[in-house]
């Protein structure tokens, strides 16, 4: 336990300073959310009808800006390699760094997520949802954001490359939390859309590390 204990504090310090940490995707987030009235009018109307889907589309692509780094630091070091050999199974090691990951970048971007909602136009009754939904899709973002990042080990523009392969699986987490999200702004039924969201990211979460250790196997050999 104290051995994932310490891995776990590794991780999460290297993804927190790794290029800027949660501040740049926070940073990011920040700008979509301030260029956006510039780009379509500052019409409160026009502003609360896109407020939440503008928030999940900038929530997916903060997401991003980390992705690459997540296994190529260790991988160019040769502390892949380690970790590897270690007693630790590789699929755990995944496991805690998507999660070191999560809580880094995706933690913090789940608390920007009710203020940017909320800059734009959204209703403050929609808060608490919007940071529910934003904690689910980033832990569906880190560990789908996860395969992608390990299937890119050693490839050139690796950042491109995880960008192609991850987007697709971005897009049933905005799906599902916009889906609950306007929901629930219009007095529908929304806990199908929320029980969507979290059911892909507990699949993300049982299925993801799987996939990352073979692809990090694939690329050591």
């Amino acid at each position: 336990m104290s051995r994932l204990i310490a891995l776990l504090g590794r991780e999460t310090a290297l993804a927190w300073g790794r290029g800027g940490g949660p501040l740049v995707a926070v940073g990011f987030y920040a700008g979509v959310a301030t260029l956006l009235p510039l780009a379509i009018g500052p019409e409160p109307q026009r502003l609360a009808a896109i407020a939440t889907g503008a928030a999940w589309v900038a929530l997916a692509l903060a997401s991003l800006l980390s992705l690459e780094r997540l296994f190529e630091r260790d991988y160019e070091d040769g502390a892949l390699d380690l970790l590897t050999l270690s007693p630790t199974p590789l699929e755990l090691t995944c496991f805690i760094k998507c999660l070191g990951q999560w809580l880094a970048t995706g933690a913090p971007l789940a608390a920007a997520a009710p203020v940017a909602a909320m800059g734009l136009g959204a209703p403050l009754s929609l808060a608490p949802l919007i940071f529910a939904c934003a904690l689910l899709g980033g832990v569906a973002f880190a560990f789908m954001g996860g395969i992608g990042a390990a299937l890119s080990l050693g490839a050139r523009r690796g950042g491109l490359l995880t960008a192609v392969i991850v987007l697709p699986l971005f897009v049933p987490p905005v799906i599902f939390g916009g889906g609950a999200l306007d929901s629930f702004a219009s007095g529908l039924p929304w806990r199908g859309g929320i029980a969507l969201l979290g059911a892909y990211a507990a699949t993300a979460v049982a299925l993801g590390p799987l996939a990352m250790a073979a692809a990090c196997r694939n690329a050591l050999s």
